[in-house]
């Protein structure tokens, strides 16, 4: 390693400890986020959600056995033994239960975790405020100096600790919730169609 680089990781570790014990929840906070956000978006794009394109659907729904993916497990699985509308209805409403309920159980935790960050942030705002209101009570002189700012140190680096952590992760989900609709508006339309192809009442 380079002088400047472990200058850096220095600065860093002074950085971190100076925010008092608040900054080991926020990190713990900012690896569970990220990670959930990741694994919902690898989900979502890579995971069991390929659909394929509307070009394909109509062709999929005319002859399931050319359906390919996820989409033609959902075509085959409807169509089955489907002789009214209403069948057809109630499987793809199952369909629609087994892949976005599960997105959106863990979209709604990945929400509380965004907005806890910012407020674990604002308790370490506190705690360094009552340190620092603790060390002006003590008196003057170097110490108490070096107290105040200790406490003020921390109350300002928790906070924007958390609101680095907090901003990202609303972007994260805003990203993911409108895949989900994506995937939502994907089945609705593949329902349209094998609706209409099938012409049951």
């Amino acid at each position: 390693m380079s002088e400047q680089t472990i200058d850096l990781l220095k600065k860093i570790i002074a950085i971190w400890v100076s925010g008092g014990w608040v900054m080991v929840p926020l990190a713990l906070l900012a690896v569970l986020i990220y990670t959930i956000g990741i694994q919902l978006l690898v989900f979502l794009r890579k995971g069991n959600i390929q659909l394929g394109h509307e070009s394909e659907w109509l062709e999929w729904v005319n002859d399931p056995t050319k359906a390919k993916g996820r989409a033609g497990e959902i075509i085959r699985y409807t169509q089955e033994n489907a002789t009214a509308a209403k069948h057809v209805r109630n499987r793809f409403e199952e369909v629609r239960q087994s892949i976005v309920h599960n997105i959106d159980r863990r979209l709604i935790f990945l929400n509380t975790l965004v907005a806890t960050a910012p407020l674990m942030g604002l308790l370490g705002t506190v705690i360094g405020m009552l340190g620092t209101f603790a060390a002006i009570s003590n008196g003057g002189g170097a110490e108490t100096a070096g107290m105040v700012a200790a406490g003020i140190s921390e109350a300002l680096i928790t906070t924007q600790t958390g609101l680095f952590i907090a901003l990202p992760g609303i972007f994260l989900t805003l990203i993911i919730r409108r895949r989900k609709h994506a995937v939502e508006a994907a089945l609705a339309r593949i329902e349209s169609i094998s609706l209409t192809k099938l012409k049951l009442d």
